[in-house]
């Protein structure tokens, strides 16, 4: 057995054991898959990880930029307690009225708003303080969505920065990958940020080899 098939077996045991089925997650990657959006969703277990660190954190108020179908969005948005509210940013109409969709047969359209358009413009016209930001979306704008992040949420806020690893690429200091070189300068960007404090994991499974970072901000 390869590793990929090792590693999606994996995380398939995990699903079953920890998770176990929910209907209404396997409807919205149904309809996901049917209106041709891209595979490129967070696996089940990193999302129950999202929806954990929303609770652990007590969070009230999250941001995420890159809804997608809104999978990720579920997850998160069933952390937040009674009062709870999600900013979820998407750039693709197409996309977005299939969050939609889903998030209103999640019964949290009351909870989460898709706000449609570039990031960069929505986040321009949002005012925190956020409690915790996932980012998710094109890697090359990484560094100017968590120059926003910062700007949006209080200190004791948390940022998760997804896909940070690249298959491994992301060492390649000489990459000229559009994705490498945003991965590249969002770590700098933490790095030299004396009001974050954070680390990265690298992750196998469904997806294949990634990671993401989790910081804490000051």
């Amino acid at each position: 057995m390869s590793d990929e098939a090792r590693w999606e077996q994996v995380d398939a045991y995990v699903a079953e054991k920890l998770l176990g089925p929910d209907e209404v997650l396997t409807a919205a990657l149904a309809d996901c898959a049917a209106a041709g959006m891209p595979a490129i969703q967070v696996p089940a277990a990193q999302g129950k990880l999202l929806n954990l660190l929303v609770r652990v954190h007590g969070a009230r108020r999250v941001l995420e930029i890159g809804t997608l179908g809104g999978y990720s969005t579920i997850w998160l948005a069933r952390g937040l307690p009674a009062g709870g509210r999600l900013d979820t940013l998407e750039i693709d109409p197409r996309w977005a009225e299939v969050a939609r969709r889903n998030l209103d047969r999640a019964g949290l359209a009351g909870v989460a708003e898709v706000h449609l358009g570039p990031a960069v413009d929505t986040l321009a016209t949002l005012t925190g303080p956020y409690d915790l930001v996932f980012i998710d979306a094109d890697k090359p704008g990484n560094p100017a969505y968590l120059r926003e992040a910062l700007r949006l949420t209080r200190p004791g806020a948390v940022v998760v920065l997804d896909n940070v690893v690249r298959g491994g690429r992301v060492v390649d200091a000489d990459s000229t990958e559009p994705s490498v070189v945003g991965t590249r300068a969002a770590y700098d960007l933490i790095a030299a940020e004396p009001r974050l404090d954070a680390t990265a994991l690298q992750t196998v499974g469904a997806k294949g080899y990634d990671g993401f970072v989790v910081a804490l901000v000051s």
